[in-house]
């Protein structure tokens, strides 16, 4: 079997236990004699995964009281719709840092007032910005806490006046949060926690139903509330691998324990791009993702940068070409993504230095 060193930015590296479920599943679910994806999402064995799966969810990330968990389908692009449409009634702020954050922006200014608190595209996004102050007349405030375009990552959860609101689909579960300090967390799962095709939202509910605009059914998150995310057909197989990855999760020691070692991940790999003379990071220090790892061929190497990219591939690493946007490198070290793959890149970029600096 080929081996591939997988960095794409999304979908994500799945946990093999994960998967392997999920073609014993495919094939017989529970003992049913169906594949999951034939399964009623009403029979009792659909409805435990479900549960298990909110149960999962809550007890990993430290849920509290008072906050429910939804699985959607539209990708955290349509969240950026939903959030506006439940939560701006009169001015909602965003915080600017990157693409994802500059869309949802825009879906905001169609229901209301919405601004930019604060932006980094003056150095093209290359910094998450500081010493900004939040209005406190604000609905909401909205941050995307990690930026896969341009590798750089909120690794702390601030405190704000009003409700906050982040997009967290790139580094959710890959550090301890203190959800209750989040009015509304949400993203797609493909990043670091499923494959595509389920959407989570966490959401404290006493800060629904405040808007004065009609709601259509299928857009207001109570909706997905009272039903426990299955108004319509859920996306059944999505959320099967979704459960099966918090269980890797959960037995790898939980969030502590993963945030440990994507910290090792990440300075395996910023040091070789620090030390090695062809190489550098494009994210301030301090704001450097641990999950999109952003670097560029230096001034002098320029020319070498294609080359590189032949030179990787045929070494086994795939997606590590960075967004057509910015160019240049991207390895996402998501989960899953095991070490050994960040050290085969590591071997890779020092023989190619050695071969031609």
């Amino acid at each position: 079997m080929k081996v591939a060193h997988n960095f794409n930015a999304g979908p994500c590296v799945l946990p093999k236990p994960a998967v392997a479920a999920a073609i014993d599943a495919l094939q017989d679910f529970k003992g049913t004699g169906m594949s999951v994806i034939e399964v009623s999402h009403r029979s009792k064995e659909w409805e435990a995964v479900m549960e298990e799966c909110r149960t999962l969810w809550k007890e990993i990330l430290g849920i509290p009281e008072g906050y429910k968990v939804l699985f959607l389908g539209g990708g955290a692009s349509m969240q950026f719709l939903y959030v506006a449409m439940n939560l701006l009634e009169k001015k909602a702020g965003y915080l600017e840092t990157g693409v994802w954050a500059k869309k949802a922006l825009k879906e905001a200014k169609g229901f209301g007032e919405a601004v930019a608190i604060a932006s980094s595209a003056d150095k093209n996004f290359s910094y998450i910005p500081k010493g900004y102050q939040i209005p406190s007349d604000l609905d909401y405030f909205h941050i995307t806490t990690n930026n896969t375009i341009y590798g750089t990552e909120i690794k702390e959860d601030m405190d704000c006046p009003v409700n906050l609101v982040a997009d967290m689909s790139s580094d959710i579960m890959s550090r301890p949060v203190d959800v209750s300090k989040y009015a509304l967390i949400y993203g797609g799962a493909q990043k670091n926690v499923g494959p595509a095709g389920v959407t989570f939202v966490i959401v404290r509910e006493d800060i629904l139903g405040k808007v004065s605009r009609y709601l259509p059914t299928m857009l207001d998150y109570r909706t997905h509330i009272k039903e426990d995310s299955m108004f319509n057909t859920p996306p059944v197989f999505s959320i099967f691998v979704m459960n099966e990855t918090l269980k890797w999760i959960k037995a790898n020691g939980g969030l502590q324990a993963v945030h440990k070692m994507n910290v090792d991940k990440a300075n395996l790999l910023y040091n070789e791009i620090d030390r090695n003379k062809m190489f550098e990071g494009t994210a301030a220090v301090a704001d450097r993702s641990l999950m999109n790892i952003c670097f560029v061929m230096t001034e002098q190497y320029k020319d070498k940068e294609e080359a590189f990219m032949a030179f990787a591939k045929e070494r086994g690493m795939v997606g590590i070409k960075g967004h057509r946007s910015v160019g240049g490198f991207r390895a996402s070290v998501y989960n899953a993504c095991p070490v050994d793959s960040i050290k085969a890149l590591v071997d890779c970029m020092q023989e190619f230095e050695k071969l031609n600096a």
